[in-house]
């Protein structure tokens, strides 16, 4: 299947050049090799179940969305344990420590991610449900 995207051109260098760095055969290969490292990785976080421990990371521009991370945090400040937070230029990089019910960690997660000022938001789920 063909399709297009519209990536901002200094992501894609930067895309292009790691590829070809891990001697991959082309874009297209690179692409699908992302996007099945991209489900991996969700598919952790939502088939989870139960309580969890996890840190949840994101990165974002200050000035653009710290009210309203702030609004959300306190929010789900029953799931999140401990914050960290420090300051890159105009970019802030924060993690969340969490424990509680995966349902409410993944909700904080989807709710991090619809922020246009917040870059990428990463979960590391430490201990899930079955343990």
């Amino acid at each position: 299947m063909r399709t297009s995207f519209n990536i901002p051109d200094e992501v894609i260098e930067e895309f292009d050049r790691v590829w070809k760095e891990q001697d991959l055969e082309n874009r297209s290969r690179a692409v699908r090799e992302a996007m099945l490292e991209y489900i991996e990785s969700h598919s952790r976080l939502e088939e989870t179940s139960g309580e969890i421990v996890a840190l949840v990371a994101f990165d974002y521009r200050h000035h653009k969305v710290i009210q309203e991370l702030h609004a959300v945090q306190h929010e789900y400040q029953d799931v999140i344990l401990n914050t960290s937070h420090t300051h890159q230029g105009e970019w802030c990089l924060e993690s969340l420590f969490c424990r509680g019910p995966a349902k409410q960690v993944r909700t904080l997660t989807y709710r991090l991610r619809d922020f246009d000022g917040v870059n990428r938001v990463k979960v590391m789920v430490i201990r899930d449900g079955e343990d």
